[in-house]
């Protein structure tokens, strides 16, 4: 009887190879912050690294296959995701419109601050719908994210969420 093939040959799955291993922000782009902005942005990071899906098409194609190091800015009004190797090697800049973002980002912000005041007098039941409210936006705006990535980068929901959420950072004014 022949062994079962196994997922540990030669080759490193698209899971180890096509992911992100370091992300940072334009930290020009970024104008304020408070202490639950930051927490959010800590939490969004971290939970990126440790998991994530992120193949950009063009790069895989000439044969980058990860892990990638990704910059996020806002730049004239668009979201500038350059990417490189780990090496530090450029290797593509993705540029999106952010225009049909202006909503969800403005209802996500509008929700979190309700979020946020409800934890600190709010019974569990409001602070629940609040939440609840708060993933759906949330939701939307990742579904929103991979449409827009569609043909430019593979990625999974919960990576465009992740993203979504630093997005939002790059947002605040203050």
């Amino acid at each position: 009887m022949a062994p079962a093939p196994s997922d540990s040959g030669d080759q490193p799955s698209i899971k180890a190879t096509h992911r992100i291993s370091h992300i940072a922000l334009d930290e020009e782009t970024i104008l304020w912050r408070n202490a639950d902005v930051e927490q959010e942005r800590r939490v969004a990071i971290y939970d990126l690294i440790e998991e994530n899906t992120f193949k950009p098409v063009r790069s895989a194609e000439r044969g980058a296959d990860g892990p990638y190091r990704l910059e996020l800015a806002v730049r004239d009004g668009r979201l500038a995701m350059d990417i490189a190797d780990e090496d530090e090697q450029a290797l593509e800049t993705l540029i999106i419109g952010l225009a049909r973002f202006k909503r969800p980002i403005r209802d996500y912000f509008a929700v979190c601050d309700s979020y946020y005041q409800a934890i600190r007098k709010a019974t569990p039941a409001e602070i629940e719908t609040i939440d609840m409210a708060r993933r759906g936006i949330h939701n939307n705006a990742a579904e929103l994210l991979l449409e827009r990535l569609d043909g430019k980068v593979e990625t999974d929901f919960a990576t465009a969420r992740r993203l979504f959420t630093l997005i939002c950072v790059l947002h605040i004014k203050g």
